[in-house]
């Protein structure tokens, strides 16, 4: 029940408002008052009738239940009972139902009608009543009160409980994934193996020269290392009911991707950053060359700096086939305008993909902001796959029978190999 207060001036305007009403009702062919007192009073003989036959039902229900638990069964005097009560309830019930639909009828539709305007609320109200009856002696503030119909999702009084549903958006909405892109840069690689070895040229000495005829001719010198790259492996994994993944076929495929993706984030970071150490990859950048920094001139812009390690690669005769930068490098590199306010090397209104002097440019959380790498990658670096991404599911997890869980593993096994480091360069944009 809510309370509302009414001042005085608040008073009259309710009562005069519920008389413009009551007028109108009238004039647009309402009921007349002894048939909306007469209906009025049907429902609420109606109302008690139900709520005495309730309590009747309980006692013979109760009745009868003792009966069952002595005797093992209803006698057939106390079901005929109980079917007599439920019938005439059921009969009032639908009275009742039809009496109440009417007066709603009437309400909405232009008629009087039986149900309480705010005026009669207010002046059946107690308090109103007195101060009515004060006339021009009242003073201070009354109240009445009236249900309130809320949105409450519950069975409470006055609640419309499950009639205002929640819109249900389809799908799941998936957070917003990281671009992986550094593998795209290597060469691909396939092996049947747990370990790769490779001889590396480590050393050459190159003594060739015009010589005459009958003279010694000049030896050059080589020198091979034998080198390895065992093949690591990655995984995580994530339990889930089986009940669930039964019942929401998308999900089990979402988990998929999402365990996939996981992966992929890590593999990343890897070939990109890993130092070897005890189940890391060894990757691009700890192998790669130092950017030589007596090549650097002063006043030297980003993109000045990684022209200048494109040709160290190809003084290291290879030649460079991708750039990977930080993504924030990478804009302030879009960024550059010339003195007129004219950008440079992006257009704003283009769709082409990140270019600088005619490399592709790989945008890579996993690069160290304010580095690069420059290189000719598919042939400095390869990439072994022993086992590709690949998720499994299992009941045979600890408990997971007796529980109905299962347990879903994503995985992969890889190496990476990096035969020519000097055909990668790697690099600070500013100078030590």
């Amino acid at each position: 029940m809510r309370p509302h207060l009414f001042g005085a001036t608040a008073l009259a305007s309710a009562l005069a408002a519920d008389q413009g009403h009551s007028f109108r009702s009238v004039k647009e062919g309402a009921a007349d008052p002894q048939s909306q007192a007469s209906a009025v009073a049907e429902i609420k003989g109606l109302r008690d009738a139900l709520t005495a036959r309730d309590a009747e039902i309980k006692g013979v229900v109760e009745k009868a239940n003792a009966e069952i638990a002595a005797l093992g069964k209803a006698s057939t005097e106390t079901q005929n009972q109980l079917t007599e009560l439920v019938t005439k309830a059921s009969d009032v019930g639908a009275r009742l139902l039809e009496l109440e639909q009417k007066a709603v009828r009437q309400s909405g539709g232009g008629g009087g009608g039986v149900v309480k305007s705010l005026g009669e609320h207010v002046t059946e109200g107690e308090e109103i009543a007195a101060a009515i009856k004060a006339g021009s002696g009242f003073k201070g503030r009354a109240s009445f009160a009236i249900k309130a119909i809320t949105s409450l999702t519950t069975d409470a009084n006055g609640s419309v409980g499950d009639a205002i549903r929640p819109d249900r958006l389809p799908g799941i909405l998936t957070p917003p994934g990281r671009e992986v892109t550094v593998r795209s840069l290597i060469a691909p690689g396939r092996t049947s193996s747990n370990n790769i070895e490779y001889v590396q040229e480590t050393g050459f000495t190159n003594a060739a020269a015009m010589v005459a005829e009958t003279t010694q001719k000049p030896e050059s010198t080589l020198k091979f290392d034998l080198k390895q790259s065992p093949v690591r492996t990655m995984a995580h994994w994530v339990i889930a009911s089986k009940q669930v993944l039964d019942d929401v076929p998308q999900l089990q495929s979402y988990i998929d991707n999402r365990l996939r993706y996981g992966l992929a984030i890590v593999e990343d970071a890897q070939l990109l950053l890993g130092d070897g150490t005890g189940q890391n990859l060894l990757g691009l950048k700890p192998q790669a060359t130092a950017f030589d920094d007596d090549r650097r001139k002063v006043g030297d812009t980003k993109i000045d700096t990684l022209r200048r390690a494109m040709t160290q690669v190809r003084l290291a005769q290879y030649r460079a086939t991708g750039i990977i930068l930080h993504p924030t490098d990478w804009e302030d590199i879009e960024l550059t305008k010339t003195t007129d306010g004219a950008y440079i090397f992006a257009n704003p209104q283009g769709l082409a993909g990140p270019r600088l002097w005619g490399l592709p440019v790989v945008e890579s959380d996993g690069q160290t902001e304010g580095e690069f790498t420059v290189g000719a990658f598919a042939q400095a670096a390869q990439v072994f796959d022993r086992e590709q991404a690949n998720v499994e599911v299992s009941t045979e997890d600890r408990d997971n029978f007796i529980k109905n869980m299962v347990t879903i593993r994503a995985e992969e096994r890889l190496a990476l190999v990096v035969s020519r480091p000097e055909a990668i360069v790697d690099g600070a944009f500013e100078a030590p």
